[in-house]
């Protein structure tokens, strides 16, 4: 090479070294194979739950959505036999009548539309889907008063007990079924989910108690029914929201900048006065369940007494402050107990609730019917438990007598057999230590030898191991007899 040319590049032997050394290599390989394993992981689980191979066209699930929040023609008169045949398995105490009316129930429809107007922004299929809710929820609390009044029956039965109050749990069904409800009207596979949804999210049965409420005069039940309604939809839609979000649904576009500003405004303050007061709602029913399942506990653990029966427990609150009033009916209990139940209290985090304590009817006046029928759940209560104790206890001892007397029944066939194989052997006694399905079983055998006659160790594990395979006992112990 020429003096005035100069190599471009020249190595060195740490250069080499770095390109050789087999450490350096084999992280790099480590770090490749991690990162492939990554990659596989993350694309299993995006295909896991990737939803777009079985998404419908946006704008035919818009289309969908517009269509069924539409209440008229043949919509509507479903909707009216529906709440007929709702009432008529309400009123007949039939879930199975009241689920088939939940199935072809369209109430959905509205709602549905609802939450997709909000996450969209689309004004006319708010006020749409508004109107038709409303109309759906007059023409079904019309159809169910009308039922009701011209029904021989009165009595309320317990399916229309159960839907007089909200707890959490509804609140739970309503927002995960909304939710799924979305997702089958954004895919093809839409008709087995949508039946599911509507059961579900019992819609439905709170509108024909409230027109239970109506026809008897009965306040507290139109208002707890149509409380349980108003929240079921309300988190319906919520979660509809929150779906519409999630699947990117197109959101409506607007020529005039001014006119889509004062949509988004309205949206937004109607989207807060609907569901604040609804997330509201919701917490609060959290903290009434929670404070339910504690009074609970602490009656049935607190007022365990064997000859006194708690007849009926009730909250009741005046003036901001909450009093425990629990009924019972037996052997009296002392003042000192009554103080000590007090105390107990705020064990079970009831630090402000006052407790209230009637025994055997002092000062109160009971409405027989419901004395009958506390009395009635108490006696059925106890026998069950008193019968389900006694049944387990007897087929315990059954299962006990059954494997003492067993080795007994064949003891005579053992022993002919043991003088035959072991003639040193007189007389044998059988006995078991424990059950023959537990793991420690062990069958004891007490052996009597003939006289001037010795059995030898030899012949003790032969018969040891006969008597395992004979009898089916996972141990043997042999004792000798002097």
């Amino acid at each position: 090479m020429p003096n005035n040319e100069r190599p471009l590049y020249k190595s060195t032997d740490d250069d080499l070294d770095l390109v050789d050394d087999p450490i350096v290599s084999s992280e790099n390989e480590v770090k490749d194979t991690r990162s492939e394993r990554l990659k596989e992981w993350k694309s299993f689980f995006q295909n896991l739950f990737d939803f777009r191979p079985d998404k419908e066209n946006d704008l035919d699930i818009l289309a969908g959505v517009k269509q069924d929040s539409d209440m008229v023609g043949t919509r509507l008169w479903v909707l009216i036999c529906a709440i007929l045949v709702a009432s008529l398995g309400l009123n007949t105490n039939s879930t199975a009548v009241i689920i088939g009316a939940m199935c072809i129930s369209p109430l959905m429809g509205p709602i549905i539309g609802f939450g997709t107007a909000l996450g969209t922004y689309d004004f006319e299929l708010l006020k749409r889907s508004l109107r038709n809710l409303a109309l759906t929820t007059l023409f079904s609390i019309l159809t169910a008063t009308i039922y009701f009044l011209v029904s021989p029956i009165k009595h309320p039965t317990e399916e229309l007990i159960a839907r007089t109050y909200p707890t959490v749990y509804d609140v739970m069904i309503a927002f995960f079924g909304g939710f799924a409800g979305m997702i089958a009207v954004c895919t093809k596979s839409k008709g087995q989910v949508l039946p599911g949804v509507a059961i579900a999210t019992a819609l439905m049965p709170p509108l024909c108690t409230a027109g239970y409420g109506i026809a008897n005069g009965m306040f507290s039940y139109f208002m707890g029914s149509f409380y349980l309604f108003v929240i079921n939809s309300v988190f319906i839609a919520l979660a509809t929201y929150f779906a519409v979000k999630l699947l990117r649904l197109p959101q409506k576009s607007f020529v005039n900048p001014a006119r889509e500003k004062r949509v988004h405004r309205i949206i937004a303050v109607i989207s807060v006065c609907v569901l604040a007061p609804s997330l509201y709602m919701g917490i609060k029913l959290v903290k009434e369940s929670l404070f339910e399942q504690r009074v609970h506990t602490f009656v049935s653990e607190a007022f365990d007494f064997n000859e006194t029966v708690v007849l009926r427990s009730e909250v009741t609150q005046l003036n901001g402050q909450k009093k425990l009033n629990v009924i019972l009916m037996g052997n009296p209990i002392p003042q000192t107990t009554v103080d000590s139940l007090r105390r107990l209290m705020p064990k079970f985090h009831l630090n402000n609730v006052l407790l209230d304590v009637r025994q055997n009817f002092e000062g109160e006046e009971f409405d027989i019917n419901a004395l009958r029928t506390g009395v009635l759940q108490d006696l059925y209560q106890r026998s069950d438990e008193v019968i389900s104790r006694q049944s387990r206890t007897i087929d315990s001892l059954t299962q006990k007598l059954k494997h003492y007397t067993s080795y007994g029944a064949m003891q005579r066939e053992l022993i002919k057999e043991m003088k035959i194989l072991f003639p040193e052997v007189d007389y044998a006694f059988f006995a078991s230590t424990a059950a023959s399905d537990a793991p420690d079983s062990t069958l004891q055998v007490v052996v009597q030898h003939a006289q001037r006659k010795t059995i030898q160790r030899k012949e003790l594990g032969k018969m040891e191991s006969w008597l395992k395979e004979r009898t089916g006992s996972p141990k043997v112990k042999i004792i000798l007899a002097e």
